[in-house]
Formats: C-alpha cells, structure tokens, sequence
C-alpha cells in the first residue's frame, strides 16, 4: 500500500536537521519500498506490505530518534486519503496557483475532544476558515498563513494533540508523486 509520512518541525531554523536523502535510506533500511522524498520539510511518500498507520507512525519516529538522537512527530495517511482530503475540500475548488499557499491542511495525530474543537473555534475570526474531517484540518487563511493566528503550534496547543500542517499545494503535489505522476 502506498503511504504518504509528513514529518513535524524537521530543517526549521537550523534546528532538527534531517537530510532528504538519509531520510530516504532510513526509510529504505526499515524495508519500505519506491520511496520518495519531497522538499527539505520531510515529507516522504512510500510503499509498505504490512502495518497499518499507527504501526508505520511508531516505527518510523522510533528509527529517526534512535538514529538522529531527538523525537520527530510523524503523521501518516493513505494515498487514497490524501485523494479524499482533495476531493472533499469545503472550500470548493482551489486554483492552485492564486490561493495554493492559502489554503492549507493541519493533519492531527488523533480526533480531539469536542470541547478543544469548540474552544478552538472561538479563535477563527473571518475571513479565515476552519473546518474539521476526523483527523485532518482544512484552513483558508486568505491574508497569508504567515499572518493567521491559526498555526500549527496554536491548534496543538489548543486541541492537545499533535499536528503538522501542508499548504494546498504540497498537499497536491504529494498526492500526484503518490500516483507516479
């Protein structure tokens, strides 16, 4: 099955430094095949025959601790959930080239209670958008992700659960370098 990995909080600053091509091997050196890596923030797309993403996640983040001496949140999906968090995009369709930054996908590592969602609803002040599918965020920060209040760090902290975020145009082009295109 073809797995896509997005690592949290990788090259940033100088800080958590993981070259694409070691992660490669990594991953290779764990038994999983055609893998593929996409820019320096740690995505990685995969094959794997057994385990499911739980399993993946667990192991993954134990190799890259063991082999670079410092914990690494990994989220995981399907290829074919990354399709469906595609075609299921509230905002209706997204023109890649104007709003591809602007709309963006936070990818948690469990559904949060419903009280931290309703407390984080609070803090959307319009024109941004969010809106929750199971494990995955959909934002629209039309202002520029860089300006929202919505990152990353603020929706863990208010959710309590791991995240890491993709903006609309990675998100596409890791489902596309899924499919071999």
């Amino acid at each position: 099955m073809k797995y896509i990995s997005i690592l949290r909080g990788i090259n940033v600053s100088g800080q958590k430094k993981i070259k694409m091509g070691d992660l490669k091997s990594l991953y290779e050196l764990m038994g999983f095949q055609d893998v593929v890596t996409y820019i320096q923030s740690g995505n990685v797309i995969f094959d794997a025959t057994a385990g499911n993403e739980f399993e993946l996640k667990s192991r993954i983040e134990k190799s890259i601790e063991k082999k670079y001496k410092f914990h690494v949140p990994v989220e995981i999906r399907t290829n074919r959930k990354f399709e469906n968090i595609i075609k299921n995009c509230p905002f209706g369709s997204v023109d890649l080239a104007a709003e591809g930054t602007k709309v963006l996908v936070t990818f948690l590592s469990s559904i949060p209670a419903k009280d931290k969602i309703t407390e984080l609803l609070k803090h959307v002040v319009a024109p941004e958008k969010l809106v929750f599918s199971g494990r995955d965020v959909y934002l629209y920060c039309p202002n520029g992700y860089g300006k929202s209040k919505l990152s990353n760090t603020f929706i863990e902290n208010k959710l309590k659960v791991k995240a890491t975020t993709r903006n609309w145009k990675s998100v596409h082009k890791l489902f596309e370098l899924s499919m071999g295109e």
